[in-house]
């Protein structure tokens, strides 16, 4: 199938989207909101007096979660489907060489993932690695997840099921998966021109209503849990904070200084709420400042025209 130029552009949009959100948040994480500096001076470079984050860190950089992101995009395409096993090697061959890494620089990763990745290390199936208590509901698998909407070609069962189970080697838990699969159902129905967010649950409802007693419960849970957006890297509160930020956006660029103006975990808010922009507003949409401003183009363009070719 040829893409025409609009579903190109939004294809292309959604994924700089969420590597350009990603580089845009990395100075200012760990900061409460009133720390930031007003939204028209959320930048690639903040004002000189602000106190970023990750000092050393060129401005355009992706984090781990641009990284963990083009490490699914590239096993999807080198493996023309989920592999969760072979995934699981490209997350290693990040943490421990640095591919996917700006400069093969990886700073940042979460606590969750440094665990399961060790598991996965040690010789554990990817499959069982990600940790699955209450306690374990990281954003780790959600800001990675979008590529997986961008290369799939089935219908939204399928999607679904895959994005969940893309999320097990770092995040086991139902929540977290639960997470993964809806914002790819909302990022479809994005690329369709045809709605967004309560198009997605609709289908989600549809999907789970025929699914087990206890995915069923686990999302009457989550959706309950929905409208009190924090920036936290929790991850139910990480797909309220961009589902927030979507709403007070009319272009790229709002939606993402939006994400970021929460505070706290700027760079994930901001690369999950780019993603879906960035999809909406199209590469078109996406300043041409922080276009050029990206680092890391020599891994991210290989890929892009391999998502593009492909379809």
């Amino acid at each position: 199938m040829t893409l025409n130029e609009t579903m190109r552009d939004r294809v292309s949009g959604g994924l700089f989207g969420l590597l350009i959100g990603d580089a845009l948040g990395v100075p200012y994480e760990f900061h409460r909101p009133e720390m930031l500096p007003p939204l028209a001076e959320i930048d690639m470079l903040p004002p000189p007096d602000f106190e970023r984050a990750h000092i050393g860190t060129p401005p355009g950089t992706w984090s781990d979660d641009g990284a963990q992101a083009l490490a699914l995009l590239a096993s999807l395409l080198d493996c023309d489907g989920l592999d969760v096993d072979e995934f699981g090697r490209r997350l290693l061959a990040w943490i421990e060489q640095g591919a996917y890494a700006v400069d093969a620089r990886v700073f940042d990763v979460g606590v969750q993932t440094q665990r399961a990745l060790t598991a996965l290390a040690q010789g554990e199936s990817a499959t069982t690695t990600g940790p699955a208590s209450e306690r374990d509901n990281g954003n780790g698998s959600l800001m990675r997840v979008l590529p997986l909407t961008l290369w799939h070609r089935g219908n939204d069962t399928e999607l679904f099921g895959l994005a969940m189970r893309q999320s097990l080697p770092t995040h086991g838990h139902l929540r977290s998966q639960l997470c993964c699969a809806v914002y790819c159902l909302w990022a479809r129905r994005l690329l369709e021109g045809a709605g967004g967010w309560d198009e997605a649950v609709t289908s989600a409802d549809t999907i789970i209503d025929v699914s087990s007693d206890e995915l069923q419960a686990e999302w009457l849970r989550l959706k309950s849990e929905l409208g009190s957006p924090r920036g936290s890297g929790y991850v139910v509160d990480t797909l309220d904070s961009a589902r927030w930020a979507m709403d007070q956006g009319d272009d790229y660029a709002s939606v993402v200084r939006a994400a970021i103006s929460l505070g706290y975990d700027t760079d994930t808010t901001a690369a999950v709420a780019g993603g879906l922009a960035g999809i909406r507003f199209g590469l078109t949409g996406i300043p041409n400042e922080w276009i050029d401003r990206l680092k890391g183009r020599e891994i991210l363009d290989p890929l892009m025209r391999r998502l593009l070719e492909r379809a």
